[in-house]
């Protein structure tokens, strides 16, 4: 089978389930190839878009928020969004990629890639099964001017919601965030710790912000510093690609807490700590929750992140500290606690479905061998009929 999977750089969460989805499928001897449909129109226009989200979330998110709530009020007048259109203008881009390329399946972990490919399909471009995964615990803005074979959605709790906004019903597969197979393996945490050189005897707090180090990751850095003896507990904090982040904090804060870039190791920093404390990105809550770690939500971007965080708020799969102060210190006590009498709250594990990447492959084949065996079953009818 030949996959092609389709994402963008506007945050690392859609980009680290598409490598999720490619390693699946690799491994399982298929062809799967990842694209940012934009660098079809040159590399200038694809660092142009990433870098001005990135930006947008570091600087100004509020921003992003009102961006959010302006796409939320356009569902309601009864034509398509400037962001369709927008969008519409790569499809000749793609189009004459894909006259070149042949694909069995098209996967798409962004909105972006779905609208040009839905704009293609309105011109009566022929397209293959298409399967679009969203990455957050919502339905966000523009999802239901798409029109994908498939939508695979984080939990089955969010199925209302995606059939009030237009999406049938049928095309829902409430198959969970495709994440590395790592974060499923709970190995023991103290072998960890010895893999990762930390302490057996402390307790440690993981602080990360995502793969551009967005949310107040540096205040609450401060507070925490100042609030507990490292001697007991100790800071880890992932900066991810934000080099300020990462060199103010090396700066202010150099042997007083371990600082670190992007790491390959994430999955055993999150089970080896006793707490994680990070924005709510969709993907980074997922790899949480599946790894077994404590998770304390702050500083969301305002919009899918807040109803991120309200979700797992609300099935008991986080902590919410939207505001920091003074909240987070109580809570990261309270937390720590509990981790020391091995006593976490209780959670709903049925919400977040396990293994997500290995069932939405499972998926993807099954439907592959099917249309196969339809098309089959039409060649040889019509070839009866021709007898």
């Amino acid at each position: 089978m030949e996959a092609l999977i389709l994402s963008c750089g506007t945050g690392g969460g859609h980009n680290a389930a598409a490598r999720a989805i490619q390693q699946e499928l690799t491994a399982r001897g298929h062809s799967a190839q990842l694209l940012n449909p934009y660098s079809l129109r040159g590399r200038h226009v694809e660092s142009a878009v990433n870098a001005a989200y990135v930006k947008l979330v570091q600087t100004a998110p509020h921003v992003f928020g009102v961006v959010y709530s302006l796409g939320n009020a356009y569902r309601r007048v009864p034509f398509r969004s400037p962001v369709y259109y927008v969008n519409g203008r790569m499809a000749a881009y793609l189009g004459r990629y894909l006259s070149e390329h042949r694909f069995d399946v098209i996967v798409s972990t962004h909105i972006f890639p779905a609208e040009i490919l839905t704009s293609l399909r309105h011109r009566g471009f022929p397209l293959p099964r298409i399967y679009y995964i969203a990455t957050d615990y919502t339905c966000i803005p523009f999802t239901e001017e798409t029109e994908c074979d498939g939508y695979i959605i984080p939990s089955e709790k969010l199925i209302p919601e995606f059939c009030r906004r237009g999406i049938p019903r049928e095309r829902l597969y409430p198959l969970g965030i495709p994440v590395r197979e790592q974060f499923y393996q709970h190995a023991d945490r103290a072998e960890l710790r010895a893999a990762l050189g930390l302490d057996p005897d402390k307790q440690y707090i993981l602080l990360a912000g995502g793969s551009i180090g967005a949310g107040k990751i540096g205040q609450a850095v401060s507070a925490l510093l100042a609030h507990y003896d490292r001697e007991s507990v100790e800071l880890i904090v992932i900066c991810g690609n934000n080099q300020k982040l990462y060199r103010g904090l090396s700066r202010r804060c150099g042997g007083k807490c371990t600082v670190l870039g992007s790491t390959p190791d994430m999955d055993k920093y999150m089970r080896a700590c006793d707490l994680f404390i990070s924005k709510p990105g969709g993907l980074s809550s997922t790899e949480a929750v599946v790894s077994g770690a404590s998770l304390i939500h702050i500083t969301p971007i305002p919009g899918c992140e807040t109803r991120n965080m309200r979700f797992f708020q609300h099935y008991g799969l986080g902590v919410a500290v939207p505001f920091l102060w003074p909240k987070l210190l109580k809570v990261c006590d309270e937390m720590l606690a509990r981790e020391r009498a091995n006593d976490r709250g209780p959670g709903d594990g049925r919400v977040i479905p396990a293994h997500a990447t290995a069932a939405i492959c499972d998926l993807i084949e099954r439907d592959r061998e099917r249309l196969a065996v339809q098309a089959g079953a039409q060649d040889t009818g019509a070839a009866a009929a021709m007898g």
